[in-house]
């Protein structure tokens, strides 16, 4: 087995997604190479990697967020652009981290909209919500559960 080594040692990997009307995935990838300073930035179809050293990746991640606040969102990425234990182009065809991406990107509309109803609320509705109780089901029983999984 090839030993591997690292290429981008004290780095980190960030995505950025954009689900938004109003910001593009393209404006996102302008705006991360306008304020770059020698950060590797990849364009992707839902925004963009960013991989550099923590303070850089934060520093761009400040700087998009404020594009549209509720509408960008940001993850780790555990390995850095063309990292060959990962790459499509080593592995062949799609990763399979962007079928969780998919998945992800449908549910982003309505956290987008929890965010903003949330910033919109006075301080007296920001405590009464806090202090309400949600609704706790019971959970399934096993016997329950081992009796669908037969059928």
């Amino acid at each position: 087995m090839k030993p591997y080594i690292p290429e981008y040692v004290g780095t980190v990997t960030k995505y950025v997604f954009v689900d938004s009307p109003d910001t593009t995935p393209q404006d996102i990838a302008t705006a991360a190479y306008e304020v770059a300073q020698g950060v590797m930035i990849k364009e992707t179809c839902f925004g963009c990697q960013i991989t550099g050293t923590p303070e850089d990746v934060g520093r761009i991640v400040d700087h998009l967020r404020k594009l549209d606040p509720y509408r960008i969102f940001v993850k780790d990425r555990g390995f850095p652009p063309g990292d060959a234990r990962r790459c499509r182009a080593d592995l062949g065809g799609a990763r399979p981290g962007y079928l969780g991406h998919e998945f992800e990107m449908k549910m982003a509309p309505y956290i987008s909209f929890g965010l903003e109803a949330v910033d919109k609320m006075t301080a007296e509705e920001l405590e009464i919500a806090a202090g309400e109780q949600l609704p706790v089901e019971e959970p399934l029983d096993a016997d329950i559960l081992e009796q669908l999984m037969e059928e």
